[in-house]
């Protein structure tokens, strides 16, 4: 962890670097809605991808896995494994949503 002069000094050096229209005009408070709508829209896809993926994942290897236990009851298990990866991946299409929205209506 750095120290605070550390930090202020780094400040200091990259405020020191941006153009003086830059400064003069500063960050408006709509650039800064819309660069946390977009920071959002980002992380809220990054996390609501992990759950729908993880699960997927471990749906189909566990059904892979009974099907190579009963290959009789093949058909079975793919419907109950798709009715299940379809449930899971409901949460990856409404993360999707929330991130479509911060996208297109915030910003």
């Amino acid at each position: 962890m750095m120290d605070p002069t550390t930090i202020l000094t780094l400040m200091n050096t990259v405020a020191a670097q941006v153009p003086e229209a830059a400064v003069a005009t500063g960050i408006s408070g709509t650039a800064l809605i819309k660069a946390g709508a977009l920071i959002g829209a980002g992380i809220c896809m990054g996390f609501g991808a992990i759950g729908p993926g993880i699960g997927e994942g471990f749906a189909a290897g566990k059904a892979c896995e009974a099907i190579g236990r009963s290959p009789q009851e093949a058909g079975l298990l793919t419907r109950t494994m798709l009715i299940g990866q379809a449930v899971s991946e409901s949460t990856g299409i409404y993360s999707l949503v929330v991130a479509l929205l911060m996208l297109f209506v915030i910003s």
